[in-house]
């Protein structure tokens, strides 16, 4: 689901670059992206949870899930979200020469601007030197005799946001970097808190401009919210009286946020679709041997008599 009437507000390539392609970034990237936002992900394939020999604590995985599969799943969701992979390494962001956004340069490809940018990569925050006060940003340390800087983990707030406007880190990360499922819950935080800037760039006043995204059942929602007028009434009591909108503006952007509600609310008949093609979706990343030997399983309890016959 993305919002309709999404208008860009600049003249960058991108809305949001994201850097790091595991799970705090593809988390992020799916919030980004089904907001509306133009997201591309550069990951190079050396996500830390590649380290990993199986992992057995992400919820939704009863038995673990091999890395293998799990990239596969992240990079599928967030194609689907409207996400770009791009599989390249980014060497430097600088801020873009009209101060507004940056320019992101890779290894192989050529380099790209964003309005924003999230470092999503655990291990590696060479490439945001000279944004800021690099005392700031990296911390110095010893081993083996000699001194070494190392990106501080506690250079962003917890939403991810920095002394840089329009910088955010979901890794590395002091709450985040511990294990995989911290990491995806730290990039949900982060990428909703771009969408979050970019509804205020967008003239959201500050009180409407946090975004949630929740689909609801149609049948569940009362009378009063199908209503345009009560929503209309709703948004106005939550605006501040120096909201600062002209009437023009603060009608386009009170209509387009109903339209984005209305759009939350999904029949039974959807529910039922949108559960089945979730399954399905899921089958193209299981083993094909294994579907077909579940499916054998499935037919002898169904039919044993007929077993061997």
């Amino acid at each position: 689901m993305t919002s309709t009437g999404i208008e860009p507000t600049h003249e960058c390539d991108h809305d949001a670059v994201i850097i790091g392609g595991g799970p705090a970034g593809c988390s992020a990237g799916v919030f980004t992206a089904r907001y509306g936002l133009d997201t591309v992900i550069f990951d190079r394939g050396r996500s830390s949870i590649q380290q990993c020999a199986h992992l057995e604590n992400y919820l939704g995985f009863p038995a673990g899930i091999d890395i293998e599969t799990l990239y596969a799943l992240m990079h599928d969701h967030v194609e689907e979200a409207g996400c770009e992979i791009v599989p390249d390494l980014v060497e430097s962001i600088e801020r873009a020469d009209s101060g507004d956004g940056f320019v992101v340069e890779v290894q192989e490809g050529d380099a790209v601007t964003a309005r924003r940018v999230v470092a999503a990569t655990r291990y590696d925050g060479e490439y945001m030197r000279g944004l800021d006060d690099e005392s700031a940003m990296f911390e110095e340390y010893e081993h083996g005799g000699e001194t070494h800087e190392t990106f501080d983990s506690e250079y962003a707030d917890n939403d991810g946001t920095t002394p840089v406007d329009g910088l955010y880190v979901a890794s590395p990360s002091t709450e985040a970097d511990r294990q995989a499922i911290m990491a995806a819950g730290r990039g949900a935080r982060v990428g909703l808190r771009v969408v979050e800037d970019a509804r205020k760039d967008r003239g959201y006043p500050e009180a409407v401009a946090d975004h949630y995204d929740w689909m609801y059942q149609e049948s569940a929602v009362g009378d009063e919210w199908r209503d345009r007028d009560r929503w209309r009434e709703w948004f106005a009591e939550q605006l501040p009286d120096d909201h600062g909108l002209d009437k023009a503006r603060r009608v386009a952007l009170r209509e387009r946020e109903i339209d984005r509600s209305f759009e939350t609310y999904l029949s039974d008949e959807e529910i039922e679709q949108r559960g089945v093609r979730g399954q399905k979706r899921l089958l193209c990343h299981v083993d094909d041997e294994l579907i077909l030997d579940a499916a054998r399983e499935i037919e002898a309890e169904h039919h044993p008599n007929e077993v061997g016959d």
